[in-house]
């Protein structure tokens, strides 16, 4: 098999090399915006339309500058909308100000408190964007009903959430996760929840096809180096998936043979 086809991660019919996914908020300014993304060695960055410059304002910095779509996939999201309507509006406005851009990251918050999805405005935004011709990637409880009916109104790929986003809680969930792998056709990505490597190794292993983040990365004393393990930790958790981990066993198996050893 071809390395690419073991390793990349492919949306919407094109591969991408990393399958780390990284947001683009929260660092101290767009030079550590920069140099942590590159560091991450991630392909695809979320950008929250609604709180980043990206061409809204000529008179501003833009974000582009830092992460420029030539070298990055940016990846608009909706990041603060609350209903289908503003989720909807923002994604066409994120379409006009990137060209006719197309692969996007729908979000529909239930409140201000949890972030927690509201399903039903998720699951009707999806539809009507579907419709319009979206390449819809979807933020999601890790409800394995749920996460079916978004594949079935044609999302490209599913983003279960970890933990609560923000929370640096990790995986609390692990067999919904493993339920909604189990039965996906398209990429599930953990989103949301991570707290530091392990918790992006853990997604990783469990078959997970990628891992977006922000908070961890950008929210550690030192976000560059953090990156750098993030980049690493989905890297190892890939791996240890695809080589296979022995099986759990409640009795010792010696490591060494046992047949033939000097008495």
């Amino acid at each position: 098999m071809n390395e690419s086809h073991q390793t990349g991660l492919t949306i919407a019919g094109k591969t991408y090399d990393s399958r780390l996914l990284v947001g683009s908020g929260k660092y101290k300014d767009l030079e550590q915006t920069r140099l942590a993304t590159e560091a991450s060695g991630a392909n695809i960055i979320t950008v929250a339309i609604r709180r980043v410059n990206i061409g809204q304002d000529p008179n501003a910095p833009s974000l582009l500058d830092a992460v420029p779509p030539s070298r990055y996939t940016i990846l608009p999201n909706t990041a603060g909308c609350y209903n289908a309507k503003d989720a909807v509006y923002t994604l066409q406005l994120a379409r006009e100000l990137l060209n006719g851009h197309t692969l996007v990251k729908l979000e529909v918050l239930g409140d201000e408190k949890t972030l927690f999805p509201n399903m039903p405005e998720t699951l009707k935004a999806a539809e009507i964007l579907v419709k319009d011709g979206f390449d819809v990637m979807v933020y999601c409880s890790d409800d394995p009903i749920q996460a079916k009916m978004l594949e079935e109104i044609g999302c490209c790929a599913v983003m279960p959430l970890a933990s609560l986003i923000g929370s640096g809680m990790g995986i609390l969930n692990p067999w919904n996760l493993s339920l909604i792998i189990e039965q996906a056709k398209v990429p599930v990505l953990v989103d949301a929840g991570v707290g530091t490597a392990s918790d992006a190794a853990i997604a990783m292993e469990l078959g997970c096809d990628g891992v977006l983040m922000n908070t961890a990365i950008a929210g550690a004393q030192d976000p560059i180096r953090m990156a750098r393990a993030m980049k690493l930790a989905v890297e190892a958790g890939r791996e240890a998936f695809l080589a296979g981990r022995i099986p759990r066993k409640f009795a010792a198996s010696p490591s060494s043979p046992m047949a033939g050893r000097i008495a």
